[in-house]
């Protein structure tokens, strides 16, 4: 578990064995990684604030990638968000890339193209605003 203070990468993904794939993935690039099986798990974390930047699932039950990024950025949060899906759709790409997604990734995720996303992510990550 991180230090209360680190900043994490936030992992939003509902297939374990992909989650947890990722999750040893973004550890050995050297980051501190907390995973969550649904949006609503993570939005109902202390992890919000901390969260450098969001590896997010664009097809999940309840609340997609695209929404939970989309919900993040009306409630005043600036977190860079990569987008992963097994499905590329030209249209729900060009949607969230024109709406302030840093990247989106298709399954299976490019190691190499992951880690140039996550680094410019991270240097991209401004505090988020201040949240009662």
């Amino acid at each position: 578990m991180p230090n209360r203070d680190d900043k994490v990468i936030a992992v939003v993904e509902d297939n374990d064995p992909f989650r947890e794939s990722m999750q040893k993935l973004i550890t050995l690039l050297g980051y501190t990684v907390v995973d969550f099986p649904s949006a609503a798990s993570f939005l109902a974390s202390p992890f919000v604030d901390r969260t450098a930047c969001l590896v997010a699932d664009v097809n999940m039950p309840g609340m997609t990638g695209p929404e939970l990024h989309r919900h993040l950025k009306d409630a005043g949060y600036r977190i860079p968000t990569i987008l992963v899906t097994a499905y590329p759709d030209e249209v729900v790409r060009d949607r969230a890339l024109k709406d302030g997604v840093h990247c989106y990734l298709c399954k299976p995720v490019d190691d190499e193209h992951l880690e140039r996303c996550l680094g410019s992510a991270v240097q991209r990550a401004e505090p988020p605003d201040q949240h009662p």
